[in-house]
């Protein structure tokens, strides 16, 4: 009779089901499990001999898994045909989508367990069940990897706090999640199982020889730690000692120079000592825990360069670990039977909850003196190190190690290696060590906590939703960590960072990283978000002032006493700037715009004694400015903005069509921008470089404008509070900056050349030098012949006009052609009193494009040849007798000149401005806005250029 009709009769099934399900379960141990199949256990059954004694027959291992999965199962009288046995290579290549399985549970309690995990985190999905079980071996995988193997392939686990009697042992798998990379199931390497509960052992008789021969001799001669301390300072070269302690510190895994290893210290009363494992005790990792007792035998003593304790315990091909260890003074007791509730109650009287966290900062906060909060807003503060218990979430930003914890706490986990599993929502953990910080970022949650190498950091149970569907903040390759490795920031400085990185992936304009001239537009492509990281560790490079806290020492942040590490102290700065999305300003600048505003104050102080039409003229046009900083005046937030996007000329859609606009993905803002002209004064001025046009930029100090429009009845003075007198009201929004605030993040190919010829950094890309950038070539211009052309704009090309100033030259290439006729002008005829003229005028198209020629491009005949126009003064205005003037002043009192149309109310016709100069004298000047666009900026405290005005003198 063959051993699969022994192993049908053993069981009996009672219907075809059964027995064809009987014969699978044979079938799958036959070929993936088998000692022929597998092989001979792994070199590291040497730790656990159970490995290489479980030589057993087909027959007796199929046996052996019926018996446990019946016992298992919620089917008291019946076998779980449902259930169908998977191999490791099926799972990765079948398995897309996150999941679990239970083979206890019945439908109502998966219900209940769905139900629950749902519950504890709205807007996220339960893991889906699946019925698959899953049998193989359990092995030492690379750099301390557990791995379920089969003959087939095999699959990297995740176990909440693992025995070491668990390795190179046959096991089935009752209750897991598995968790693949990426739906598409490409990445499987990354793809791993969460074992829930402790896996069923398939070799009972090897667990019994096992208690009575692992490392009796080791344990037998066991030290306490104050015993190994002393041997530390004496070191004996060939010795080899075996230590018991509770462990006090699980540092993580480290790589460095091709080496990986972990420590952990053993504690007694108020002495350690540090012990470190590498090579095949690697998988140790998982099975060490804060709080508990082991006892781990033959380890030496070795040297350990770099650090300045210099003696280390270092753990040997022959160590071996025991936990549960308790030491007597007859001798010793430990317990080899381990399951997951053994580790559940660790130490739990030194963990704290967000809560006692929080009300001990803050009655420290308020044991602080009241300081004026302008010289006290930057303060160091000293971080303090505690345990801590919770549960994940919200993922804030996986590539950047930021969670959140029981909807109160931040983790940040940058300053640890990147853990080969990441958290996900849902997890419970524990922490030690960590470091808890109050308000070291504004834009994060107050109460922070922050790992370093000294930190362990264990899930205690497994996530029961699958991840969130929402995109993340920041790449999940941890581009921002990587950045810390390099260059050690603070870690108020760093979360700022992830902040700012998280803003600028959402608002920065899509493909902007690689510049397209303007319009039309490019195609967007993906969002480039490694360059976004990139972008948002340069500005806050550039922002930062404050120094960081230098090389970090990983040996001495692992095992100094006392403790010391980047994160022990922090900065809190309430003032820190604050990134917003154009969207963003221009919705709380418009929702604020009336709001903020009584109609009382528009009017002059003796407001209740105008007449019905002065007073509802008065209050036709107002306007409000707010700065960017607080310290520099009224403000949108009480903290200093930032604005990010790209510059560029107006599109036919602009509000105004005579600045120029800053973009970013949400929406555009326009701009009334100068910028320090080129003259020796090196005074203000519009701006005229074009060179600006395209380049992504940040706006570091810029003024908010809101001017505000208002068509009324009001009867009189009394009546104001009273809206249905108000028929028309209306507001428009811009900024108005200098270039000189402006960082520049990405330059447009002109502005690398600017850049270049003044010796300055030209940003994070560069771009190759086009012949429309370089310098002014002789065959441009002939010194002996001046000739005029008059160029038009219409249409498309109109959105030259913000940047076009007199006074400066500019480079016209006329794109997509080979023909230099199309920039020849003809002749139009003209008539100007009596007088016949002819100018030679040129149609600028949609396409062509504008250069500005700085001094160092131009040839230097040109710039003597071309003296400056005249500029007047409001005093020589008014001592002149000119008809037509050009002069400037600053605008002191503006005016809005009104006309009566219809049924609609008064509508704007122009306005008059009082312009003044350093005398004090001033003139008026009234501007005719009824054919005109409406022109912003034209407000109280701005200076101006006005050129070619009728001058009159009334009597």
């Amino acid at each position: 009779m063959g051993s699969l009709q022994v192993f049908l009769d053993r069981f009996g099934p009672s219907s075809e089901p059964e027995s064809l399900w009987l014969k699978n379960i044979f079938t799958f141990i036959q070929q993936h499990l088998s000692p022929a199949a597998c092989g001979s256990a792994h070199s590291a059954a040497d730790q656990s001999p159970a490995g290489a004694s479980c030589d057993h027959s087909v027959y007796e291992l199929s046996v052996c898994v019926v018996e446990k999965i019946q016992e298992k199962s919620c089917l008291s009288t019946s076998l779980p045909v449902s259930y169908r046995p998977l191999s490791v290579s099926e799972l990765l290549s079948q398995q897309h989508l996150a999941c679990v399985s239970n083979l206890s549970w019945s439908t109502n309690q998966h219900r209940a367990w769905a139900r629950e995990a749902e519950l504890s985190l709205p807007g996220h999905r339960a893991l889906p069940r699946v019925n698959l079980l899953l049998i193989g071996w359990l092995r030492e995988g690379r750099g301390g990897e557990w791995r379920l193997m089969d003959s087939s392939s095999s699959v990297r686990c995740e176990l909440i706090c693992p025995s070491h009697l668990w390795m190179n042992r046959p096991v089935f798998l009752h209750h897991w999640n598995y968790i693949p990379h990426d739906a598409s199931g490409q990445d499987q390497d990354r793809a791993y199982l969460e074992l829930i509960g402790s896996p069923v052992l398939l070799c009972p008789r090897a667990e019994q020889g096992l208690a009575a021969g692992v490392g009796r001799a080791g344990l037998d001669g066991a030290v306490s730690v104050r015993e190994a301390a002393g041997l530390l300072r004496n070191r004996v070269r060939g010795q080899r000692v075996s230590v018991f302690g509770q462990v006090g510190s699980v540092c993580p895994l480290l790589e460095v120079s091709g080496s990986t290893f972990f420590f952990f210290s053993l504690m007694e009363d108020e002495q350690t000592v540090p012990v470190l494992v590498k090579d095949s005790r690697l998988w140790w990792s998982q099975c060490v825990c804060v709080g508990h007792r082991v006892c781990v035998t033959a380890l030496r003593v070795c040297v350990l360069r770099g650090w300045r304790g210099n003696n280390v315990l270092c753990v040997t091909d022959c160590s071996q670990i025991h936990t549960g260890y308790t030491h007597t003074l007859t001798g010793h007791k430990h317990t080899d039977r381990h399951t997951p509730a053994d580790h559940t109650h660790s130490d739990h009287h030194l963990l704290i909850n967000h809560d006692e966290a929080e009300l001990e900062e803050a009655e420290s906060e308020e044991a602080e003196p009241e300081e004026d909060p302008f010289q006290s807003a930057e303060r160091m503060k000293q971080s303090r190190v505690i345990s801590y218990q919770g549960t994940v979430t919200e993922v804030v930003s996986e590539g950047a190690g930021l969670y959140v914890m029981d909807r109160k706490v931040g983790l940040c986990l940058a300053y640890q290696p990147s853990e080969r599993r990441r958290l996900r929502a849902g997890d419970q953990v524990e922490l030690h060590q960590v470091h808890f910080l109050y308000r070291p970022c504004p834009d994060l949650p107050p109460s922070m906590l922050c790992c370093c190498l000294r930190s362990s950091l264990r899930v205690t149970a497994f996530s029961r939703v699958g991840g969130a569907t929402a995109e993340p903040s920041c790449p999940g390759d941890g581009v921002l960590p990587r950045l810390l490795l390099q260059n050690n920031r603070g870690v108020d400085q760093y979360l700022w960072t992830c902040h700012l990185t998280s803003q600028l992936t959402h608002s920065l304009v899509p493909g902007e990283l690689q510049h397209h001239p303007p319009p039309p537009p490019p195609p967007r492509p993906p969002r480039p978000p490694q360059c976004v990281c990139l972008l948002s560790w340069k500005l806050s490079e550039t922002l930062w002032t404050q120094r960081g806290p230098g090389p970090r020492d990983i040996y001495s942040e692992m095992l100094d006493h006392p403790h010391s590490c980047p994160l022990n102290q922090y900065q809190v700065d309430p003032s820190v700037p604050q990134l917003l999305s154009v969207s963003d300003l221009l919705q709380s600048l418009r929702s604020s715009c009336w709001s903020s505003v009584s109609l009382r104050s528009l009017l002059p102080l003796e407001g209740s004694s105008l007449s019905r039409s002065q007073m509802n003229s008065a209050l036709s046009w107002s306007f409000r400015t707010l700065s960017s900083d607080p310290q520099m005046g009224d403000s949108l937030r009480p903290r200093p903005l930032l604005l990010v996007g790209v510059l560029q000329l107006p599109s036919e859609r602009s509000e105004f069509r005579q600045t120029l606009q800053l973009r970013d993905a949400t929406a555009a803002v326009c701009c009334v921008v100068t910028e320090t002209t080129e003259e020796a004064d090196g005074g203000q001025r519009a701006a005229f470089n074009t060179a600006w046009i395209g380049c992504l930029v940040c706006v570091r100090r810029f003024t908010m404008v809101t001017e505000r429009f208002l068509q009324s009845e009001f009867p009189s003075y009394q009546h104001l509070d009273q809206d249905r007198f108000i028929t028309h009201r209306s507001c428009r929004v811009y900024l108005q900056f200098s270039l000189d605030h402006l960082l520049i993040l990405s330059p447009s190919v002109t502005m690398v050349t600017s850049l270049s010829l003044k010796g300055e950094e030209s940003g994070m890309v560069r771009w190759r030098r086009g012949p429309m950038n370089g310098p002014m070539m002789m065959r441009e211009v002939e010194p002996k012949r001046e000739e005029k052309v008059l160029l038009v704009f219409s249409g498309g090309s109109a959105r030259w006009f913000p940047v076009l100033q007199s006074e400066h030259f500019y480079r016209l290439v006329a794109a997509n052609t080979q023909d230099p006729s199309i920039l020849i002008g003809c002749r139009v005829s003209g008539q100007s009193g009596v007088e016949l003229h002819t100018d030679s005028t040129l149609q600028v198209r949609p396409d062509w494009r504008f250069y500005t020629l700085t001094r160092p491009l131009l040839l230097l005949h040109t710039c003597i040849q071309t003296p400056p126009p005249s500029v007047l003064s409001v005093s020589q205005v008014l001592d002149c007798r000119s008809e037509v003037v050009t002069f400037q002043g600053l605008i002191s009192e503006r005016l809005s000149l009104m006309d009566r149309k219809g049924q609609t109310g008064h509508t704007h016709s122009g306005v008059r401005l009082t312009v003044c100069d350093q005398s004090g004298r001033s003139l008026c000047v009234y501007v005719d806005l009824s054919h005109a666009p409406y022109p912003p900026g034209l407000l109280p405290g701005n200076r101006v250029v006005l050129s070619g005005f009728l001058r009159k003198r009334s009597r």
